[in-house]
């Protein structure tokens, strides 16, 4: 848009002002009735993957499920200072019962045996029985019945790695540390809940919130409840509390920022209405195009609140600026001079930063390709709320208040007092050192960049769990004082010290291939002893890894099978317990003994053996890098040297593989984005000021800002995912903004013969003036998120706000050196006329 242009578009908005208005609001309205469409049901954002390990889980799911596969798993852990002692088993016997018979729990449970713990083992071995477990009455009147020392006894039998009565290995509900004779201090009960495929239904969540009371009515012990539900239910509450906290502290801070900037409440009053009405474009585009609220789209409003108020600075600000430049000029020239001044900078801002975002859409990814689109779209809706509506209603409003003896006005921010001397130290440090400034940039920028090669980029679902809050944050009044969370205090508990049934907990090596093979179960007894080496592979307290395979269930059948050890021991020709030999003999023994056990361990369909899963309980502590590297290191010894194929799978395997393709897709997105922007700019000021090298000095405080941004993510610990990347992106959208602003400003304010360092004073005075309102308010309204309970929601405030601040500084303090030397080694004056 050249300066002809801008200024018969301001001529013409300035002219047709209430057309425009009337024009625009009808087409808000139209854009806003397409928000009724938006499902706002908030859902939490999957990330699909084609790779061969998630393949390789659906085929685990769909091949190797023996049982009720519609159950979630809730665990009540019991610590105290003996939890075997006669009266912790009783008193969670109790509970067992106490829980079956609750209005609100009982419903929820499985049928059959719907809970597990130790003190039922210990009952089964009070009682000396190994057939069908007695009615849970029968257990607590067995315990009840015996002696402290019978209790102990029956306690040290169950933990005898011979003795296999009930089904279930105690020691996995015994901490991984436990050592047989000592006293425990911790053990777990599980529990079974029915469940409606993969959603909790609303009565499981209250069941598992119930139970947490139960548990401490019952038990003398300490106790604590965990559950799938709970983990919903109080991170859904945390995010709550923290926004109740927040919000009013953020609108204090925003408004009292923008109060000082425009020191008018009619202008603060329309550039908060014009942010809201570019939400309502937002919620209405996603509405008409079918998108609803996923947990990624969070981001957006985010990035539009940030764009909105610089956009409505700008604008105000350079109407002000030119009412102030001739004190002749009325509302009318005011806002035609002013628009058609800043008009450029905003079209541009639009454009790089709308055409940024929208590289998204060509993502494999759905979420990522709405997220780019949602963007994109909101971004477009700015440009029209402010670049149109807003100066037109401004206009209208302004016209009003005049002619009824208001007198509109105002100084420009920036042009004098505090503010004016802190966006003067660019054009200071321009005068006087800037190879210094932009070394100083340089250095600093390349070393974020090369610690960033050093930045964490594996996911720990714990650092999503609720935090509990901080001692002062107790004496806030009633509505504002948050609740105690110790759901990621227990989740540290429960990682550290148990093996995890939960798919976070769970890994998987399939293999595939003709499994009949005579060496196989030789393959897969490898694969266990290298689990064992495995640093995220469990070791139970019995000493040996949690793995369930084809060998260890071939084991537990052949204990209290003698069809089973017989055939093993047959088909065994170097009496090393494996078989070796005659493998289809030996699976088709497995199935007809214990078809559920067989099914979990060996694929068979119809005749033919297909696959065999290896299935191991891992760390839920550590990384889901961690973990692939050791799974898949175990699945390279199965397959050395054969035909066999072996793929290690499982949630945090699959996850690992997706957060490095989003990784991967983020960082290639936003490295294109960059050169769209840099050819984008560089066209521009070719076209307007036959300056095209001014495209790439705009983008150096750009570039310098993210490694800057990188490098305090490696000193403040962030790791660098998903997540952080969007952020990052968002951030670095309104850096662009920034630059182009100030760049833009500067050659306008130069002529033929201006001097740069005039051109650069009136430049940081004016437009960085602006800027200073535009940072502080966003970056502030963003910073106070470091107040809440969630940490991402922390992350999200603390890498925005820094990463807004780094824009700033590398736009008003950085670029002004740039552009001055550009300037002076350029040797020529700079053609403004269009």
């Amino acid at each position: 848009m050249g300066d002809g242009l801008a200024d018969r578009y301001a001529a013409t908005l300035t002219k047709y002002s209430k057309v425009v208005v009337a024009v625009l609001l009808v087409a808000t309205a139209v854009m806003g009735a397409g928000a009724a469409n938006v499902d706002a049901g908030l859902s939490i954002t999957g990330f699909a993957s084609d790779s061969e390990a998630a393949r390789q889980l659906d085929y685990v799911r769909d091949n190797f499920a023996a049982g009720d596969q519609n159950v979630t798993t809730m665990q009540v852990v019991v610590r105290g200072d003996d939890v075997l002692s006669k009266e912790s088993l009783v008193d969670t016997l109790r509970l067992q019962r106490a829980l079956r018979e609750n209005a609100t729990v009982g419903p929820t449970l499985r049928d059959g045996q719907s809970t597990v713990g130790i003190g039922n083992l210990v009952a089964l071995a009070g009682a000396n029985q190994s057939g069908p477990p007695p009615s849970l009455a029968a257990q607590i009147e067995t315990v009840e019945s015996m002696s402290p020392e019978e209790v102990d006894a029956a306690v040290d039998r169950v933990l005898d790695p011979e003795w296999s009565v009930g089904g279930v290995d105690p020691y996995r509900l015994l901490p991984t540390s436990f050592e047989r004779g000592d006293a425990a201090s911790t053990r777990s009960l599980l529990v079974f809940q029915s469940t409606d495929g993969d959603a909790l239904s609303a009565d499981v969540v209250d069941a598992q919130l119930t139970a947490r009371d139960v548990a401490a009515e019952t038990v003398a012990d300490e106790t604590f409840v965990f559950g799938a539900g709970i983990v919903d239910e109080e991170s859904g509450n945390a995010t709550g509390e923290s926004f109740i906290l927040i919000t009013p502290v953020a609108l204090v801070l925003i408004l009292g920022i923008l109060g000082v900037a425009y020191r008018d409440v009619v202008d603060v009053t329309l550039a908060l209405l014009g942010t809201l009405l570019t939400l309502v474009w937002m919620a209405g585009f996603m509405g008409w195009a079918g998108i609803g609220v996923t947990q990624i789209l969070i981001a957006v409003p985010f990035l539009l609140v940030g764009l909105s108020i610089d956009y409505a600075l700008h604008v105000v600000m350079r109407y002000r600026e030119a009412r102030a430049d001739d004190a002749e000029r009325g509302p009318f020239e005011g806002m035609r001079a002013g628009l058609a001044g800043v008009t450029v900078a905003l079209a541009a801002t639009t454009f790089t930063t709308a055409v940024g975002f929208l590289s998204n859409a060509v993502s494999p990814i759905g979420a990522i390709a709405e997220f780019g689109v949602v963007s994109a779209a909101g971004i477009v809706s700015a440009f029209v709320v402010f670049a149109v509506l807003l100066p037109a209603v401004k206009l209208e409003v302004d016209g009003l208040l005049e002619r009824v003896g208001f007198d509109r006005r105002k100084a420009a921010f920036g042009n004098g007092g505090v503010a004016g001397r802190i966006v003067g130290v660019g054009t200071t440090v321009a005068r006087r050192a800037p190879l210094v400034v932009i070394a100083l940039a340089l250095v600093t920028s390349a070393a974020g960049g090369y610690a960033a090669t050093d930045i964490d980029t594996s996911i720990d679902q714990v650092d999503f769990l609720p935090r509990d809050s901080p001692d002062w944050m107790d004496s806030l009044p009633g509505p504002f004082a948050p609740s105690d969370y110790q759901l990621r205090e227990n989740v540290v508990f429960l990682n550290d010290n148990f093996v995890q049934s939960r798919d976070r907990g769970t890994g998987y090596v399939v293999v595939r291939g003709d499994v009949t093979e005579p060496d196989t179960l030789q393959r897969v007894a490898a694969a266990e002893s290298a689990a064992a080496d495995a640093p995220s592979v469990i070791d139970l307290a019995s000493g040996r890894p949690a793995v369930d395979s084809p060998l260890s269930v071939l084991r537990e059948v052949a204990d209290g099978n003698g069809t089973v050890a017989g055939i093993v021991a047959d088909t065994d020709t170097d009496g090393d317990g494996v078989p070796d030999r005659d493998l289809a003999r030996v699976y088709d023994a497995l199935y007809a003994n214990a078809p559920d056990a067989a099914q979990s361990v060996v694929n068979r369909e119809g005749d033919e053996y297909r696959a065999l899963n290896v299935r191991f309980a891992v760390s839920a502590s550590a990384s889901t890098g961690q973990i692939t590297s050791d799974l898949r290191g175990v699945a390279a010894t199965v397959e050395d040297g054969s035909e066999l194929r072996a793929t290690a799978t499982g949630s945090p395997v699959v996850d690992e593989i997706v957060q490095r393709g989003l990784l991967r897709t983020l960082v290639e997105t936003f490295l294109l984005t960059l050169g769209v922007i840099l050819a984008f700019l560089t066209a521009l000021f070719h076209r307007r000021y036959g300056a095209a090298s001014l495209g790439a000095v705009t983008m150096v405080p750009v570039v310098a800002a993210l490694g800057w941004i990188l490098g305090a993510m490696y000193l403040l610990d962030i790791p660098f995912t998903t997540e952080t990347a969007i952020i990052a992106s968002i951030a670095i959208g309104l850096g662009v903004d920034y630059a182009i602003h100030v760049s833009e400003r500067f050659v306008h304010e130069l002529d033929g013969d201006a001097d740069a360092f005039d051109a650069l004073d009136a430049t940081v005075r004016g437009t960085g003036g602006a800027l200073l309102a535009s940072a502080a308010s966003t970056a502030g309204g963003f910073g106070v998120l470091v107040l809440a309970l969630v940490p991402s929601l922390r992350r999200f405030g603390a890498v925005t706000s820094t990463a807004i601040a780094f824009a700033f500084v590398a736009s008003v303090v950085v670029l002004p050196s740039l552009l001055a030397l550009w300037y002076r080694r350029r040797g020529d004056a700079i053609d403004v006329a269009d």
